[in-house]
């Protein structure tokens, strides 16, 4: 597993709720192909409104329940490891939008305080002193 301290590469894929790959949410199926990629980790957040191509408004307001809200799926890790699992989203998003950022991370800790799952820890620093995780 990689180490990352500061400069990163962040994916953002905004598709629908309802979009599937083999009968599965779109979005489960890009978090676990990342997760067997070996990227430092996955989130989907789900919106409460919002339009794209279609330019159809979907919300989660009661008198107007969209069931196809606005879904974004975050991935950060290096810029290589991204670049690497970009190919994966070719075959995947057939509607939706992927877009790519700069970022630093500043830290990455699991629950417990050590550093991210599977990452190697420092030795001799506790996490977050003077290094940060990916």
């Amino acid at each position: 597993m990689t180490r990352l301290t500061g400069s990163a590469l962040r994916v953002t894929i905004f598709i629908g709720e309802n979009d599937t790959w083999h009968r599965k949410p779109l979005y489960a199926e890009i978090v676990h192909r990342a997760h067997a990629a070996g990227l430092a980790g996955a989130s989907v957040f789900r919106g409460i409104e919002g339009f794209g191509a279609s330019s159809l408004i979907h919300t989660s307001r009661l008198l107007s329940m969209s069931e196809d809200l606005p879904v974004a799926v975050i991935v950060v890790d290096t810029e290589e490891r991204v670049r690497a699992f970009l190919p994966q989203l070719d075959g995947l998003v057939t509607e939706g939008l992927v877009i790519l950022d700069d970022c630093e991370v500043i830290r990455y800790l699991g629950r417990d305080g050590t550093p991210g799952e599977g990452r190697p820890g420092t030795g001799d620093r506790a996490p977050g002193e003077g290094e940060n995780w990916l």
